[in-house]
């Protein structure tokens, strides 16, 4: 009834549940640690991680100090082809809403791009929204960009509402998130 390898069945057993035990009480997350940690990327239904950077012409921008206001947040590179192709339809969208408190912050990934190609890339545009230059890193790194463009569209409260990762996007889609973000009842 028993045949020579059931004598190890018990020692095995007990051995894999000790080492169950030891391998789930050294990997668990302490008590109080945040949940900052465990989330890889702002995602919707979360606050907007806040930043500040300059300008191209110089000015200081802080994402909180925008409360109140619908933001688009668009991480581009003059040398991004997607990039290239939604810009347009960005101005286009930011002029027709930007009155009703709509505000693009177009992110310049110059860690990957540089200064100069950026300014000549707003002016072939002829871009009038505010142009932030993320020189180190800071905010790529911040918000996990993955590819470009990326754009996260945040509510008045600074609430992700929707991450869109690539493009290019079409207008309508823009629209209709701009649209969304500010008929939202608070």
């Amino acid at each position: 009834m028993f045949n020579t390898h059931s004598k190890y069945w018990f020692p095995t057993s007990i051995t894999v549940l000790v080492l169950t035990a030891v391998w789930i009480w050294f990997s668990a997350i302490p008590p109080g640690s945040t949940s900052e940690s465990i989330i890889s990327a702002p995602q919707v239904g979360f606050e907007a991680p806040d930043f500040s950077l300059g300008t191209l012409d110089g000015q200081k921008i802080r994402l909180s100090d925008l409360h109140g206001k619908s933001v688009m947040i668009n991480l581009w590179a003059s040398w991004c082809a997607p990039c290239r192709a939604e810009m347009p339809a960005i101005e286009r969208v930011y002029q027709d809403y930007h009155v009703d408190g709509f505000v693009v912050l177009a992110v310049n990934a110059t860690n990957q791009d540089n200064t100069a190609e950026a300014g000549a890339f707003v002016a072939e545009h002829g871009l009038t929204f505010p142009i932030l230059l993320d020189i180190n890193g800071v905010v790529s790194d911040l918000y996990h960009l993955q590819a470009l463009p990326t754009t996260f569209f945040v509510d008045e409260n600074g609430i992700i509402q929707e991450v869109v990762t690539g493009g290019p996007m079409a207008e309508a889609l823009l629209r209709v998130r701009v649209e969304e973000l500010l008929t939202e009842v608070p």
